[in-house]
């Protein structure tokens, strides 16, 4: 199991969901093809409502923050926000 912590890598996610856009920091094994992966989750967790737009390696930067804990801005939305609903004010 340790073997593929070792050898596994941060991805970014960037997708639609009903039109908005959405990022996901995921964690895939060398040997996954990383765009058909996230096409199959997409769809089967939530149909033709999301759309995959991209997928690309984190960087350095960016997997730190997320295996650290931390939620980096989201680039995609404007104002670099979170969603209400699922935060305390």
């Amino acid at each position: 199991m340790s073997e593929f912590f070792k050898s596994s890598k941060t991805w970014v996610v960037d997708f639609r969901f009903e039109g908005r856009p959405r990022r996901w920091f995921k964690i895939f094994g060398p040997r996954h093809d990383v765009n058909k992966a996230m096409t199959s989750l997409l769809q089967d967790l939530y149909g033709e409502r999301a759309q995959l737009v991209g997928v690309r390696a984190a960087t350095d930067e960016e997997e730190a923050q997320y295996l650290s804990g931390e939620e980096p801005g989201n680039v995609l939305c404007p104002t670099g926000g979170r969603d209400q609903m699922n935060h305390e004010p």
